[in-house]
């Protein structure tokens, strides 16, 4: 009961996940559309990195797993009244110190894309663009950090489904308010893109105040993400009241989880925000490119790795505050497999249908088929590391639970400097490309899960049960390789190579037929999460 209450609860947030990714990629979709991969977007991208980099910190990253930490315990040991102090002094701490941040961020905003992004200097208005995009946005760090925090408690509370859905809304906001925000600013720009006017070079001065809509955009997404919440938390009881002490534990325990933890959970952005600044020196298009490949990354990412994350996070903190060291294994392992039997399959399928994928939602407008053919590639080799940024998201948290917030951040300052190496040396000694740094992210992203595991393990005992699911999770992963390239060949067979028709068809039958395939083969094979999930679908249906 115990797999299907996970697999149930994972299920919930894994909905909401998937409809805020869909709105993602429609939000990504409008941008390449109207930009193409050029230097709006270059400059776009660029200054949203900052901001991006303290969401997924805070949401999906150091604040929510050290405060749904410390907040879990204290409902556990101190009651609700306890509970609902620390989030109260955790807020007005927040304001505090993010809102000293964002001041410094505005401020030094030029220094910033320099540090970033210092070949656009060499593009005339790309870099001012950027400094003035990256100013407008800093705001965006306060707004996500207080959403992050009501996000934690309703996790805490066993609420997952609103604080998933929050996200939703933030893309929800940007869509609609940066649309009309860029047809305010720049109506003749966006008539043009949209009335399939394929030279817009004469408009190129607007664009620049078309994108600052689109940033206004998605400041009001942000607001929304915290306001979608508010009502969630007064029916779980909570109530504001203006208070700060930072002599309070609690306070203290939060701030001293989250200071390495921070480093801890940032690897993966980190990494491609370094991967942004060799990028930057590679012409227009390649962060662009980049950030199109990782934006389908974060779909599965987030639909598996955080999903997960976040529902098995309170109950292994409750196990550990209760001394309960086999129930924690168990469920670090349970968590462990879900993610390797939804990821390894899911890599796969991306790797092989990265093109028509990446053709239908981003080959429009301004974005073209030479755009489309340059982000396949960093997709394929993202693709890679799909299993190992996932599970990040579940170890990690596994170290804050037992109080230990250090090892993480080590392991991920090593994984950082790798990185950096590489990526150094694959641009300014091997002279390749944008794919060497997606491949070079993929690589160290499953050294530092592969690093985290064999720690905990030794921390905690043997994880059994992880090796026996590997076999039949890679001859279904197997499977769907075959079944999406067949899909392919039979598609191309009546349809041209590169068409919209032919890549819709192609992902049209390709996704169902390899899920069922997976299925089908994994559930005679006894992989224990199908089997679980059959079961639980039965007994539904009667």
């Amino acid at each position: 009961m115990a797999d299907e209450k996970l697999v149930r609860s994972t299920g919930i947030v894994g909905a909401a996940v998937l409809a805020s990714r869909l709105l993602g990629l429609v939000r990504e979709q409008l941008f390449a559309g109207l930009f193409g991969a050029g230097r709006e977007l270059d400059a776009f991208v660029t200054a949203f990195r900052i901001p991006n980099l303290f969401r997924d910190l805070f949401a999906e990253g150091a604040l929510s797993a050290a405060f749904v930490t410390t907040f879990s315990k204290k409902l556990e040991k101190e009651g609700e009244a306890s509970a609902w102090r620390l989030a109260n002094l955790v807020i007005h701490a927040l304001v505090l110190i993010v809102g000293v941040i964002v001041i410094v961020g505005v401020f030094a905003a030029p220094w910033i894309v320099d540090l970033i992004a210092p070949g656009f200097r060499e593009v005339p208005g790309k870099s001012e663009l950027t400094i003035e995009l990256t100013r407008l946005l800093f705001p965006f760090l306060l707004l996500v950090a207080l959403a992050a925090v009501a996000m934690g408690m309703l996790n805490a509370r066993n609420r997952f489904g609103v604080p998933a859905s929050a996200s939703s809304f933030f893309n929800l906001g940007s869509i609609l308010a940066g649309l009309g925000c860029a047809w305010w600013l720049a109506p003749d720009y966006v008539v043009s893109v949209f009335s399939g006017n394929a030279d817009v070079s004469d408009l190129s001065p607007v664009a620049a105040r078309a994108m600052m809509g689109m940033a206004i955009g998605t400041l009001v997404g942000g607001l929304l993400q915290l306001v979608v919440q508010l009502p969630s938390l007064h029916a779980v009881n909570y109530r504001y009241r203006p208070m700060l002490s930072f002599s309070d534990p609690g306070l203290r325990e939060v701030m001293r989880l989250m200071g390495p933890a921070t480093l801890g959970a940032a690897a993966v952005q980190v990494n491609v925000l370094v991967n942004t600044n060799f990028a930057s020196g590679l012409g227009d298009g390649a962060v662009s490119w980049l950030n199109v490949a990782f934006r389908f990354m974060q779909l599965p990412i987030g639909l598996f790795g955080v999903a997960v994350g976040v529902v098995a996070l309170p109950a292994v903190s409750r196990r550990v505050a209760n001394n309960d060291m086999e129930g924690m294994r168990r469920m670090v392992v349970r968590a462990l497999r879900l993610v390797l039997a939804l990821c390894i399959p899911a890599a796969v399928g991306l790797a092989v249908l990265a093109p028509e994928m990446i053709g239908i939602v981003y080959q429009h407008g301004l974005f073209d088929a030479h755009d489309t053919r340059m982000a396949s590639n960093a997709l394929i080799a993202y693709s890679v590391g799909l299993a190992g940024y996932a599970n990040i998201k579940v170890l990690v948290p596994a170290f804050y639970a037992l109080g230990d917030a250090r090892t993480p951040a080590w392991v991920s300052f090593f994984s950082i400097a790798v990185n950096a190496a590489l990526a150094w040396t694959a641009i300014h000694v091997l002279g390749m490309g944008h794919v060497a740094l997606a491949l070079t992210t993929s690589v160290v992203a499953c050294t530092n899960f592969a690093i985290l595991f064999v720690i905990l393990r030794r921390r905690i005992g043997r994880l059994e049960g992880i090796r026996s699911a590997l076999g039949p999770i890679a001859v279904g992963a197997a499977a769907v390789a075959l079944v999406a390239l067949g899909v392919r060949v039979l598609v191309l067979g009546w349809l041209p190579e590169g068409s919209f028709a032919a890549r819709f068809w192609t992902v049209a039958a390709a996704l169902p037929l390899a899920v069922g395939a997976f299925g089908a083969i994994s559930y005679q094979l006894g992989l224990a999460e199908v089997v679980s999930l059959v079961a639980a679908v039965r007994r539904r249906l009667g």
